[in-house]
């Protein structure tokens, strides 16, 4: 699954117009210009293809990486900005999207207010925590906070159940922890070390910011991570959640009371809003055996301390500078950056989250036509074809899994541009108030919105992403693949700017084919046609798909993109796989157009060559040691260079189209070469 993408992945403003019958030259080609030819193509490709524009564009002190995916959001942002800048000025109805755009633009951008209101907002919660004496009244706090968005003692909501794609049903999952995962609370190398005590003073100066001394600051935060110290033993590493088998688990009520004893189960269903619940998912039971245990072996007030920092935490951005600069100076560690975005940039990634799409509704009526949205469904159509085929050629896949394949192809729905159907954000209440009030409601909105789902038909048409967003996915359960709007924007360029072999390799490989290559790699593949988790896999097949993935694993263990950190090649394994089915669909899908048939150059370099270039400008990005790290620990993307690199040198045409040899680094011998799809 593509969800949460960390590294940046673009798509361009394409024409499906082939190339003239002579040599064009281009009045600016990005591809060519961005060239460092003092790298050789066979020693780093990435660095060949990209390195020029890497050393003439630092990252700016706010940003913790700079590359092709930011100055695509920088044109998204300036168009938001716009579009908020004249909602604020209307007289828009009350309760109309325009009105509540506006309402927020205005109230967030007040910095005056919001220090003259310092912690205010969140009076009526802090009161609430401090006066628990009970386990029924922490029960009922957290129940509270996870209405607001904050995943205090573990993770939760409602989605579809990955053996019944048609049900709705209540997961749970570990969580509650305040750094990214488990690692980061054991690690002992020297970076993790650094974000560890730092996260210490993060939790020192949140609570002399709530009044206490320096002697009780210091106890307070030490019991907070000692009792985060002990979620985090208890949860399951990155790559261990890649299994959807064993991250599922269905359990009545008593079955899950018997987990989690200490937990007023009834209470909390309740108190959410779901009366009545025969049974829930469990990703992970012994984190809830674990917390359970935690839950009666540490004494309230460590309890109550550790919900009024994440309280403060979860609302920092929003509130006066104080609260914002105490987690930013935490989040330095992290990602390595010296200053803070902007104060609009930021209000605009707020505002993203709390009603991005009422935002989108906007959007997507300056930005994004019907003519834009019939030429990328016409893309997904191309790649759709060339995986059939890919399929149909497989020597290791027997004819009844192709069968299911095929199938499976075939039903993969694809959602382009923006929603047919619009969410309904009459309920939701924003006002000229406060800042932080407003995002305490939307986030409320947006949960109550989840919860409610319950019970009901699943919604197939429902969006999980924004169409200004600059992102994508697959949704295994959905079996689907989502191509927002703000996707198809590059900076400074038209459709008639862009040759085939740069649009297949940057659009139709980067991500239409990755996505759909996702519905096929090793979690993808364990869901069927009709998006649920069901074997439908001759066994003999499964075990060679295992053993090409691998190779994969294998390939991207090796990877050292910074200091003495390894890529996680069985963590990254997803990702990995749908970058080179990617490429290899992109590929194919270009050797039918005229262009790649005419083999005619441009600006010096074939159509053949093009496509591998255009595909690494997509990935254009450098990035801060910190965040590199953080990747490597956190995500399951590996960083932009190996996304490159990695899956090229699998893939024969790379070889022939930059007469890359034996000699070369980036040269790997063909029994060692990825060959899954």
């Amino acid at each position: 699954m593509n969800i949460s993408k960390y590294s940046f992945i673009s798509l361009i403003l394409l024409a499906f117009i082939a190339c003239n019958s002579y040599e064009k030259q281009a009045s600016e080609d990005i591809l060519i210009k961005n060239i460092d030819s003092s790298v050789s193509p066979g020693a780093d490709f990435f660095l060949f293809a990209n390195g020029k524009w890497i050393k003439n564009n630092p990252i700016p002190p706010s940003e913790s990486s700079w590359g092709v995916g930011h100055l695509v959001q920088n044109d998204i942002y300036l168009r938001l900005k716009t579009i908020n800048a004249k909602a604020a000025l209307e007289k828009a109805a009350t309760g109309s999207v325009s009105q509540k755009v506006g309402d927020f633009w205005v109230t967030a951008m007040d910095s005056v207010l919001a220090e003259k209101q310092g912690l205010l907002p969140l009076t009526p919660y802090l009161q609430s925590i401090q006066s628990i004496t009970s386990l029924d009244q922490l029960v009922s706090m957290a129940s509270l906070m996870h209405k607001q968005g904050s995943n205090v003692f573990f993770d939760a909501g409602v989605g579809q159940d990955e053996k019944n794609s048609e049900k709705n049903m209540y997961h749970l999952f570990q969580g509650g922890l305040g750094m990214p995962n488990r690692d980061y609370y054991f690690n002992s190398d020297a970076k993790t070390l650094a974000v560890r005590k730092a996260y210490l003073q993060y939790l020192f100066v949140t609570f002399k910011q709530l009044g206490e001394d320096s002697i009780n600051a210091t106890l307070f935060s030490k019991n907070v991570f000692d009792l985060e110290t002990k979620l985090a033993k208890a949860s399951r590493k990155l790559a261990d959640l890649r299994d959807p088998y064993k991250n599922y688990n269905k359990i009545d009520l008593s079955g899950l009371q018997k987990y989690c004893p200490v937990f007023l189960w009834n209470n909390y269903f309740k108190q959410i809003g779901i009366d009545k619940l025969d049974s829930v998912i469990v990703g992970q039971p012994e984190f809830l055996t674990a917390l359970s245990f935690e839950l009666k072996a540490t004494p309230i007030a460590v309890w109550k301390n550790y919900l009024l920092f994440h309280l403060v935490k979860g609302n920092a951005n929003f509130l006066d500078n104080k609260s914002f600069m105490n987690s930013f100076t935490y989040s330095q560690t992290l990602r390595g950056v010296s200053e803070p975005k902007p104060r609009w940039k930021r209000v605009l990634d707020a505002e993203e989250s709390a009603m991005g799409e009422a935002l989108g509704q906007l959007f997507v009526k300056e930005y994004f036509n019907e003519q834009a949205k019939a030429r990328y469904s016409k893309l997904v159509e191309d790649i759709r074809e060339a995986y059939k085929e890919r399929i149909a050629k497989l020597s290791w896949m027997s004819d009844s899994t192709k069968q299911k394949a095929y199938l499976k192809l075939s039903k993969i729905t694809k959602k382009v541009g923006y929603p047919d159907k619009w969410r309904d954000f009459s309920s939701l209440k924003i006002d000229r108030g406060s800042y932080a009030t407003n995002m305490i409601r939307a986030r409320e909105w947006w949960y109550n919105d989840n919860i409610a789902k319950y019970g009901k038909p699943v919604d197939r048409t429902l969006w999980d992403m924004t169409p200004q967003t600059y992102n994508a996915y697959y949704n295994p359960s959905n079996n689907e693949i989502v191509l927002p709007a703000g996707i198809f924007a590059v900076p400074g360029m038209k459709d008639a700017d862009l040759d085939d072999a740069f649009v297949y390799g940057y659009a139709g490989a980067s991500t239409i084919g990755h996505e759909m290559t996702h519905g096929f790699d090793d979690q993808g593949r364990q869901f069927d046609a009709a998006g649920n988790l069901k074997n439908w896999w001759q066994e003999s097949d499964g075990k060679q798909f295992k053993e090409r993935a691998a190779k994969i694993i294998n390939q991207f263990n090796e990877f050292i993109p910074v200091d003495s950190l390894h890529v996680n090649g069985d963590a990254t394994q997803g990702e990995n796989i749908a970058d080179l089915g990617g490429l290899l669909l992109g590929l194919d899908a270009l050797k039918k157009t005229e262009t790649f048939k005419k083999g005619e150059k441009i600006n010096g370099y074939t159509p053949l060559q093009r496509y591998f270039l255009g595909y690494t400008y997509g990935w254009l990005d450098v990035s801060r040691k910190e965040l590199l790290a953080n990747q490597v620990r956190v995500d399951v993307h590996a960083p932009s260079k190996e996304r490159v690199n990695g899956p090229f040198v699998n893939i024969p045409e790379f070889y022939e189209a930059f007469g890359i040899k034996l000699t070369d680094k980036m040269f790997r011998a063909d029994s060692l070469r990825v060959k899954i799809w």
